[in-house]
């Protein structure tokens, strides 16, 4: 299992680097993309926790997505230090272009499937995906 599951997650990478370079942004840029249009507007402690990184990297990676026109950052009048995010126009077209990417990847993979197993390996994945969320590792 951990083999299947290392070369899902590495093909995984290699795709969405794809479609992260195809928009002029990083991996980790395409990440928080993705994650903020998904949520519409979500503080910078939830992005960091979704994206399992630290708030200093995630401050740094919005940071650089507030430079190139991407997202915008609001800042809590009554508590400084709760800020939010939202893709500004150009941030949610990045957003659109990466989700259609993966969209059409994801049309692909499943073509290459027998029609009769989709729904099969949709099961699955959702049953390996919340189990492994359960999970605490490391």
């Amino acid at each position: 299992m951990w083999e299947a599951t290392r070369n899902i997650v590495k093909k995984l990478g290699l795709s969405e680097k794809t479609v992260a370079s195809c928009c002029g942004i990083t991996f980790a840029q395409c990440y928080a993309i993705a994650s903020i249009g998904r949520a519409e507007e979500i503080s910078l402690n939830e992005l960091a926790e979704t994206l399992n990184l630290d708030n200093s990297t995630m401050s740094r990676t919005i940071s650089n997505l507030v430079n190139d026109h991407l997202v915008e950052r609001n800042i809590n009048p009554e508590d400084r230090r709760y800020v939010t995010i939202r893709l500004t126009e150009p941030g949610y077209e990045a957003f659109k272009k990466i989700e259609g990417g993966m969209e059409l990847y994801f049309q692909a993979v499943l073509g290459l499937i027998p029609e009769d197993k989709h729904e099969q390996v949709v099961e699955s994945l959702t049953y390996l995906s919340e189990a492994m969320n359960k999970i605490v590792c490391c």
